[in-house]
């Protein structure tokens, strides 16, 4: 690897460049970390210090880094048509072929697909359009669209307050009227109350889907537009629903005709040992939000998968969509995400990863439930959590002020582990092409980092 003058590209990071989710002040203290070369499941920086990234990046490369086949896809597509828009009723080669392929690969009600950059701007597409849906349909009061508290839908003025993060609301005026959350069914972050934790998690999964009812009959049903929940709960610490509660939620949204969104930003392409969440946890959607894993991060790009029975209603009026991006279906990311797709279908990547490594994951996760700060773990697929806890019986936390999530996320990449800090929960999400070893590695650099915060209290 080349030689990089760390010192000088701080100073430059420093003057000029704004980062996002970022105290700077306290960043520029410690100087940014520089991130210069990945291959497979690795990152180096600047002074050319390996780190195993169990984030894969934000949760999106799952086919690893470093494959060559997405920069030729990249370069022979800018050689051919760098850039053309989707608007007035035009269309590029490489986003009808990747269109047709995701209407493949999603679940059956799925054919039809509008492409964006991220998911923010897929989550700000899916507000308009299901409130266009309605409107349609004549009933322009369906305007409000039920969340949960702690998930996380985008940075957007929309897609942040579609997530229900008390941190992002508290900026900026958030959230955006007719937009409201419930309660997360985060089990083992329950309250300590008799009433839910005498409850079994079937029990608590039913409870934490009713809210969705008390809502609708709060604000009144004839009012709702969508609920929209993500398969698993990433950024608001890898909460996995007890098995009783996405059916209790469907059944709600059935039962009030209202349209059910499902955020397949973090779920989707693998993660959870299917194709998507939805099939994992048996969920029919009527909009699909699609990012990340879609072209494994190597170029932005995102869509919403909209079901036959929403694109049937926009079909059947002569009434324009007003709305869209100028990179929608951007020629060279979509030709890197069809790619990135033949890639995973391919190579078998999903179903080996759910044969071989997912299961070995979680076993060793589990290992480190006899530490005696590891409250629980918990897995599914490549996605997981590590609860720290002060008390393992009561699952009392630590103080606040002793930021203990946060310490031991400084000791992971200390030790030359990338983990992400949810308060006190520590999370992971690495590329579906980890292997046996590798998964060894990440645990023992887990243990490694929770036992050195331990000692240190």
């Amino acid at each position: 690897m080349p030689a990089h003058n760390t010192a000088a590209l701080r100073d430059i990071d420093r003057k000029h460049h704004l980062h996002p989710f970022t105290n700077h002040r306290r960043m520029f203290e410690a100087g940014a970390r520089i991130i210069t070369a990945a291959e497979g499941v690795y990152v180096y920086d600047s002074e050319g210090k390996r780190y195993l990234d169990a984030m894969a990046g934000l949760w999106c490369v799952n086919i690893g880094y470093g494959r060559t086949e997405l920069a030729e896809a990249a370069a022979r597509q800018m050689a051919e048509l760098p850039y053309y828009n989707s608007f007035f009723q035009t269309a590029q080669l490489p986003a009808v072929e990747l269109a047709k392929s995701l209407a493949e690969v999603t679940p059956k009600q799925y054919s039809r697909a509008f492409f964006g950059c991220t998911g923010s701007d897929a989550n700000d597409t899916i507000v308009r359009l299901v409130r266009h849906y309605w409107h349609l349909r004549g009933q322009g009061k369906r305007q409000i669209i039920i969340s949960r508290r702690n998930a996380y839908h985008g940075s957007t003025m929309a897609g942040a307050s579609l997530g229900g993060m008390a941190a992002m609301h508290a900026q900026g005026g958030l959230p955006l009227p007719d937009i409201t959350h419930i309660a997360q069914p985060y089990y083992f972050g329950r309250d300590a109350d008799a009433a839910n934790n005498n409850l079994t998690a079937d029990e608590f999964g039913r409870k934490a889907a009713h809210a969705l009812q008390e809502k609708i009959e709060q604000v009144g049903a004839d009012r709702v537009a969508a609920f929209i929940g993500e398969p698993i709960q990433g950024a608001g610490g890898v909460i996995i629903p007890p098995q009783s509660y996405w059916p209790a939620i469907q059944k709600i949204c059935k039962q009030h005709d209202i349209l059910l969104v499902v955020d397949e930003v973090i779920c989707g392409f693998g993660r959870t040992g299917n194709w998507f969440g939805s099939e994992t946890f048996d969920i029919e959607g009527d909009v699909m939000t699609l990012a990340k894993g879609m072209s494994s991060g190597y170029q932005p790009i995102s869509a919403v998968m909209v079901a036959d029975k929403v694109a049937r209603v926009l079909d059947e009026h002569d009434d324009e969509f007003s709305h869209g991006y100028t990179y929608s279906g951007h020629p060279v990311a979509c030709a890197v995400a069809l790619e990135n797709i033949n890639i995973l279908r391919r190579e078998k990547i999903i179903e080996t990863a759910r044969r071989d490594t997912m299961p070995h994951l979680l076993a060793q996760l589990q290992t480190l439930t006899d530490h005696p700060m590891v409250g629980e773990v918990r897995a599914c697929g490549l996605i997981g959590a590590i609860e720290l806890v002060a008390d393992k019986t009561t699952r009392k936390r630590y103080a606040d002020d002793m930021k203990i999530g946060i310490r031991c996320r400084d000791a992971c990449f200390d030790n030359g582990l990338v983990m992400r800090a949810v308060g006190d929960t520590l999370v992971l999400s690495p590329p579906l092409i980890i292997s046996r070893d590798e998964i060894d590695a990440l645990v023992d650099l887990a243990r490694r980092s929770i036992d050195q915060v331990y000692q240190s209290i």
